[in-house]
């Protein structure tokens, strides 16, 4: 685990963002053996083969965990948005997620990386 990566989601001001955006870091860990991880445009990227395969941010109410390469994923019906390549979700204060469901899709997301 990159330390820069660590320190920024530590650093996030809301606990409930902090839980969330640690348990989404460890989804990607149980999605993809050890991916690479790295600070961009201020925000957690994670990389496998050094393509993009996920991605989290925070803002005001919400965490949003973006899944790329997600084409050919069956999303949950109305979970998700963005174009069929990056699929968004947007996660608010006392939402929850089906843990095993995410790394499911990130996996598979990430399996042609």
């Amino acid at each position: 685990m990159n330390q820069e990566v660590t320190d920024f989601i530590e650093a996030i001001k809301e606990p409930w963002q902090v839980e969330l955006s640690s348990r989404l870091r460890e989804v990607v860990h149980q999605a993809i053996p050890d991916p690479q991880e790295r600070i961009q445009y201020k925000k957690p990227h994670f990389l496998k083969n050094g393509k993009y395969a996920a991605v989290i941010s925070t803002s005001k109410d919400v965490v949003s965990f973006t899944i790329f390469n997600a084409s050919e994923l069956e999303l949950s019906e109305g979970k998700f948005d963005g174009p069929p390549e990056r699929k968004t979700l947007k996660l608010r204060k006392g939402d929850s997620f089906d843990t095993a469901q995410l790394v499911s899709w990130v996996s598979q997301a990430s399996s042609a990386l």
